[in-house]
């Protein structure tokens, strides 16, 4: 009997092992594999020093060290916020933020720079930031002369445009210039200076700027991040810049073949992962990706029906190894929406137009810490950040 009793439980063993396998076969791959969600997290960040108040969100980076730096436009807050600042004083409060914030991860200011004047060539708008693997901070300019500012008080009409990207140190000391202001017409074939470019992304390991110009401008632009010099660059579908036509085109038309030019502005560059370059045709409601030399690869066409500023404003991808999803900022809808990276199906999408805790009103920039916790920055009226909790 013992020995009977001791196969029987030899053999149960054995179907508990081959059960447990199959649960493990069966079994989703993790919480990568399902897509993300999050949770706001209203404490962050914490109020402004000095009666600081922000402009237009216009950038958002984190660094290695998971702070989050922060680029608002100072020109952007009306007079009736930034009380404090005029002269006489209206009012015991505000006074516009310099255009570039760090804070830590408790939402602190740690450090801050720029502005007006602060550089020569400081741009007008400031527009677009990144942190490269150096500290190193880059911004964009994205005024030129058809611009009119969502709200404070419009620039002096004889400055020359923004057709600069600033390359500058973390405590604001400027390292290199790719491009100048001038009043030159738009040129998307002339590369020693930019259209009012939007935003940036450096690709590290090969020393390359990727930068989205953007608003005057139909293309992607690709310079050494190092010495500034120009190196390749191409339009939607990857047409090359002498092809590029600076016309505004209609929008999509899913009754008609897609446009087959950049509408504008071109909003967003990100590059995955796995290499590939994703860009924010933001007229056109779409996003376009491609090889880092250029070869189109794909388009996701993201709520085709929306009019007035386009649907893609800004991407991010999600925190799982393999980026499986693509976050997508959507200013005109409010919306974060979630898709498929391999498809472009939407799958989660969160947020709705408003101006509680929560809600979005042009939702202008996305930006991701080590923790796949989200950071996302509108432009006015609401001209604040806000930073999600990455829960499943």
């Amino acid at each position: 009997m013992r020995a009977q009793h001791v196969s029987e439980i030899a053999t149960l063993g054995r179907w508990l092992a081959l059960g447990c396998l199959l649960c493990l076969l069966c079994a989703p791959a993790g919480r990568a594999q399902d897509p993300p969600h999050y949770q706001l997290d209203p404490s962050w960040p914490q109020e402004l020093p000095n009666r600081w108040i922000t402009g237009n969100i216009h950038g958002l980076a984190v660094d290695k060290e998971d702070h989050v730096w922060v680029l608002s436009a100072p020109r952007t807050v009306p007079a009736d916020q930034a009380g404090a600042a005029q002269t006489p004083p209206h009012s015991a409060c505000c006074i516009p933020a310099p255009s570039v914030m760090e804070l830590d991860a408790a939402g602190r200011v740690l450090k801050s720079w720029g502005g007006p004047a602060y550089l020569p060539d400081w741009p007008t708008d400031d527009h677009g930031l990144w942190v490269d693997k150096d500290d190193n901070i880059w911004i964009a300019g994205n005024w030129f002369a058809q611009f009119s500012f969502t709200a404070g008080q419009p620039p002096d009409q004889t400055l020359p445009w923004d057709r600069q990207v600033l390359k500058l140190s973390s405590d604001g000391k400027l390292l290199l210039e790719i491009g100048h202001p001038t009043r030159v017409p738009a040129n998307n074939q002339d590369t020693s200076f930019l259209g009012a470019a939007n935003t940036m992304t450096v690709d590290d390991d090969a020393h390359e700027v990727y930068i989205a110009d953007g608003a005057m401008n139909r293309r992607l632009v690709v310079y050494d991040s190092m010495t500034g010099a120009f190196k390749r660059g191409w339009g939607a579908y990857g047409m090359p810049l002498t092809e590029i036509d600076n016309g505004r085109p209609p929008g999509y038309d899913p009754a008609n073949p897609p446009a087959k030019q950049f509408r504008g502005p071109i909003n967003c560059v990100a590059i995955s992962g796995d290499g590939l370059v994703y860009v924010c045709d933001r007229g056109n409601d779409r996003i376009q990706v491609f090889t880092k030399d250029g070869k189109f690869v794909k388009e996701f066409v993201v709520r085709a029906e929306t009019l007035g500023t386009g649907s893609t404003w800004s991407v991010a991808f999600s925190h799982d190894a393999k980026q499986k999803y693509l976050l997508v900022g959507d200013g005109e809808n409010g919306v974060v929406w979630v898709l498929n990276r391999d498809d472009g199906v939407v799958v989660a999408p969160f947020g709705r137009k408003g101006h509680y805790a929560g809600q979005f009103d042009l939702l202008q920039c996305l930006a991701m810490d080590s923790q796949g916790n989200l950071y996302t920055g509108e432009v006015a009226p609401n001209s604040r950040v806000q930073k999600w909790v990455l829960t499943k």
